[in-house]
């Protein structure tokens, strides 16, 4: 399957899906204007992609400094499905990456880690000024 690459803008994270080497990876900040619109692709190549994996071991890196709620619903749809993949027997290691000062996005980490029980969760706590 081929790479899917979106470039960050100034309101939409970097999306880089190198499904050759089971790499997925979301950095940078969340708000577009039309989240549904921006991240619809996302979950669609992801989907794809995933309904592919058969026994696989999966690396998701997630390092987002903001989102706002909009995104939150299509970044749960993302975890959604990777939980399903993990359920059906995909090993996947979600790598959350937070500054260590910011409690919003820790917060949200530990409700991922809750709600996605199949995902290994990895808490990646970066030193302040650096997520």
């Amino acid at each position: 399957m081929e790479p899917f690459f979106l470039p960050a803008s100034p309101t939409s994270p970097e999306v880089s899906f190198e499904f050759a080497r089971h790499h997925l990876s979301i950095r940078g900040e969340s708000y577009p204007e039309n989240a549904a619109a921006f991240y619809g692709p996302v979950i669609d190549r992801l989907r794809s992609y995933l309904a592919l994996c058969d026994g696989q071991a999966i690396d998701v890196h997630v390092a987002l400094a903001y989102f706002n709620s909009s995104s939150t619903k299509m970044l749960f749809a993302i975890f959604e499905a990777l939980n399903d993949a993990a359920i059906f027997g995909n090993e996947v290691r979600l790598h959350w990456y937070r500054d260590e000062e910011d409690d919003t996005i820790q917060e949200f980490g530990q409700e991922l880690r809750d709600d996605f029980s199949s995902l290994e969760f990895v808490d990646c706590v970066l030193p302040a000024g650096h997520a």
